[in-house]
């Protein structure tokens, strides 16, 4: 899948009601709602991307535009949790067997089983797979914690 150019109905599994969370963006980044969101070594949040030091944090609540800002010039409303995201393809696919681990960032709506050669960060844990995608916690501690 491609990275996303406008928003995106990202589904939740379990809580209906997510404990909302709010960070600062890094510079120029136009994140979507429904994105996959991470925070970089600065602590600012980004859009899911191939890249490294990047960690999975959560699901983007509205839509964000700091295109011409400076890091911390705009806030996002985030939410971790269980969300649905789009699979990887071919070898990097992931499937039941991968329950329980760490899952990488391709883009903002799409994991794969592997860090790509050491080119993607860690997205989060697989929670679920199914015919609609990889049902994914997004937790930056507990994907830390999983990854040691």
């Amino acid at each position: 899948m491609a990275a996303l150019t406008a928003n995106r109905n990202t589904p939740q599994l379990y809580d209906p009601a997510p404990a909302t969370r709010r960070g600062k963006l890094a510079a120029a980044q136009v994140i979507y709602a429904g994105a996959l969101v991470m925070r970089n070594a600065a602590g600012f949040l980004v859009k899911g991307a191939t890249a490294t030091g990047l960690v999975g944090a959560g699901r983007a609540e509205f839509y964000v535009s700091n295109a011409g800002g400076a890091a911390g010039d705009a806030e996002l409303d985030f939410a971790p949790g269980v969300f649905r995201f789009d699979n990887s393809a071919a070898a990097d696919a992931i499937t039941d067997a991968d329950i329980g681990a760490a899952c990488y960032a391709v883009d903002d709506q799409t994991v794969a089983k592997t860090s790509g050669t050491n080119t993607r960060s860690p997205a989060g844990v697989v929670e679920l797979v199914d015919a609609d995608g990889v049902w994914v916690r997004l937790d930056a501690a507990l994907t830390k914690a999983a990854l040691s």
